[in-house]
């Protein structure tokens, strides 16, 4: 925390001896304004609902398939019970390795959020680009980002001028 203390003053100190401008942005305001980031999201929500319902699905078949096992287990051979278990557990492993395929790093979710927000994404960094360019700011602070901002007037606020070098209507839910 000291360290992040340190660096605002830094570049409080920096900006006061070279008169430079800062602003910021509210990326999640600006992305709740593009239409086009929506439907992505719709897109998303719902290919990752469907497939949590197939593993969900998956599970309860594995579920059953241990049940029914302890129900039949003193009626099975040591060979048949053997058998049973590895059944379970094969499908154990193609349920765990569908989950990863879905929802792991580098698996279908990942590639297609990459798929869908990136060109998004690229294009509002083009716009606080352009927008820092013609404004003469020489950075742009992304308040909804990891990075807490403790204050910020709303004086400096390039969210609107960025939804609007991007061809959308500023939002009123400011």
């Amino acid at each position: 925390m000291k360290k992040i203390i340190f660096l605002f003053c830094m570049l409080l100190a920096f900006s006061a001896s070279n008169a430079q401008k800062f602003g910021y942005i509210d990326s999640e305001y600006i992305l709740s304004n593009v239409p086009d980031y929506q439907e992505a999201k719709k897109q998303l929500d719902a290919l990752s609902s469907e497939w949590q319902k197939q593993i969900e699905k998956k599970y309860e078949d594995i579920d059953k398939m241990y049940k029914d096992f302890q129900a039949e287990e003193i009626l099975l051979t040591e060979r048949m019970k053997t058998k049973r278990r590895e059944e379970i557990l094969k499908k154990e492993d193609e349920a765990k390795e569908f989950k990863k395929d879905k929802f792991g790093i580098g698996g279908e979710l990942f590639k297609k959020r990459k798929e869908l927000i990136k060109p998004i994404q690229e294009k509002i960094y083009k716009a606080v680009q352009q927008t820092a360019s013609i404004g003469r700011y020489a950075m742009v602070f992304d308040k909804a980002g990891d990075a807490t901002m403790v204050y910020s007037n709303p004086k400096y606020d390039l969210s609107d001028d960025v939804l609007r070098r991007m061809g959308y209507k500023p939002g009123d839910d400011r």
